[in-house]
């Protein structure tokens, strides 16, 4: 007999395919004309983006979610791969707002899920550190185990992949959280030739250093020959002034 007590979960209220249109209609309808002339300005990559306010997005993304949160978590994550299929930024941004609101019902297997998407629909730095910062730093939260496969991810062929590894525990290491891991993927990025992934880890140290200045400056002193100037000064922008000039003097 079935139990009194389950209460059923309300059916995706259309087909995924239609309910994306929506969204994608909706992101029609909010395109801002400087916001698409000045878009391109700040990627080096060729992007494909509608125009729309960052905060217009967020504002439709969460209007969606009041939908999509009564989904199966398995549902929701097809819905968020059918976005991420069309390579638009906005609706990139539209799934590293959604994906973060399920971090209490994470699972092991997810992290395959995340690492898929990265390797696949990723192309830009502000997908992925919208959705990385959040959601896979989240998960590396709940499962610290899995930071061992971040560092997996530094050996990457794909730059979008090693960028990820370091900016997956921006938000724990501002907490001052896994300080050892963060110096640890710094040294395997170290040396890295792309300045988008220079970049990542030199965030990623640069946010350590909020509660852990003494330990990322004496990293950055005992590697600044090997390190790439792009890495470094993001590395010790928070820094006092005397520690910025010893960590730029050249011997």
């Amino acid at each position: 007999m079935e139990s009194t007590f389950l209460i059923p979960l309300p059916s995706p209220p259309c087909s995924m395919d239609t309910f994306i249109e929506k969204i994608r209609k909706e992101l029609k309808e909010n395109i801002d004309p400087k916001t698409k002339k000045n878009f391109p300005r700040f990627f080096k990559e060729k992007i494909r983006y509608y125009g729309v306010k960052v905060p217009t997005v967020v504002k439709i993304a969460k209007k969606y979610w009041k939908d999509v949160k009564f989904w199966d978590k398995k549902e929701i994550f097809l819905l968020c791969e059918g976005l991420y299929r069309s390579g638009s930024i906005e609706e990139a941004f539209v799934v590293s707002t959604w994906v973060p609101n399920l971090a209490d019902l994470f699972e092991p297997e997810d992290f395959a899920v995340f690492r898929h998407w990265i390797d696949t629909y990723i192309t830009n730095w502000a997908a992925c550190d919208g959705f990385c910062n959040h959601a896979v730093g989240d998960f590396i939260e709940k499962y610290p185990e899995y930071v061992d496969e971040l560092k997996l991810w530094t050996k990457s062929e794909n730059r979008w992949m090693r960028r990820a590894a370091a900016v997956s525990l921006i938000v724990p290491a501002k907490r001052g959280k896994f300080l050892g891991d963060v110096l640890a993927i710094a040294d395997l990025l170290l040396t890295d030739k792309d300045d988008i992934v220079q970049k990542g880890y030199g965030w990623l140290l640069k946010e350590a250093s909020r509660q852990h200045t003494d330990e990322v400056f004496a990293y950055v002193m005992k590697n600044k020959r090997a390190m790439p100037r792009t890495a470094l000064r993001y590395a010790i922008e928070l820094m006092p002034e005397t520690m910025k000039r010893d960590a730029m003097m050249t011997e």
